[in-house]
Formats: structure tokens, sequence, C-alpha cells
């Protein structure tokens, strides 16, 4: 059975910085795609970061990139996300998403269409101005 736990959630002020975690059992750690997605109250959810495990590719959307990073420890099967200078906007229930993939064009159709079979429950992150 595939699990994936997030942690790292918390309540910062702006300007802040938070790394989440999340942690994959069950799963073989190899050719993925791995995402961070975040939903916010009354809003859609919306996928944030993703990486691709076969060669290491990342993107992140515009409102995050320079600020968020995302990052695989294959032997620890884990995925990171590192956030700094965070803002209110920010504030949100985070979650992290994986499947199988095989190219970065595939991991990126599945961050566009939220389109992963296996999600954790989140971690909240809630950013004071």
């Amino acid at each position: 059975q595939v699990q994936l736990v997030e942690s790292g959630g918390d309540s910062v002020q702006a300007g802040g910085s938070l790394r989440l975690s999340c942690a994959v059992s069950g799963y073989t750690f190899s050719s993925k795609c791995m995402a961070w997605f975040r939903q916010a109250p009354g809003k859609e959810r919306e996928g944030v970061t993703v990486i691709y495990t076969g060669d290491g590719y990342t993107y992140s959307v515009p409102s995050v990139k320079g600020r968020f990073t995302i990052s695989a420890d294959n032997a620890k099967n884990t995925v990171f996300l590192q956030m700094n200078n965070l803002e209110p906007e920010d504030t949100a229930m985070y979650y992290c998403a994986a499947d199988w993939a095989n190219s970065v064009g595939l991991c990126l159709a599945r961050l566009a269409r939220s389109d992963f079979r296996y999600w954790g429950q989140g971690t909240q992150v809630t950013v004071s101005s």
C-alpha cells in the first residue's frame, strides 16, 4: 500500500522559511513524478512545483519560482519543499503527490492536470503579515 506522509507545516511570519517533507512508502522511488500542491480556503487546489526523479528536472509555477525549491532524497524515499521568503498568500494546506512517469513531459502534464494516483493528507502552512 502506497502512503505519503507530509510534515513540517507551521505558522510563520511573512519573510520566514519552512521546509516541508513528504515520506513515501510502499512505492519504488525510481523514475517518478513527485509534486507539491496547495489549497487555500475557498480556492481550488493548485499545483506548485514538481520533480521528475528520472533526471532531477524540476519546475515551479511563477508565483513561487525563486522562493520555493523542490528536492528529492531517493535513498530516503523523501521529497522536500524548501519555502523561503514566505508571503501571506502562501497560506494553504500543502499536499504532496506521486505517480509513475518516464519523461519530463509526462511529469509536467500530471502537474497541470492534477493527475496523480497517490496523495498525502496534507500539512498546514499559515503565514501572517
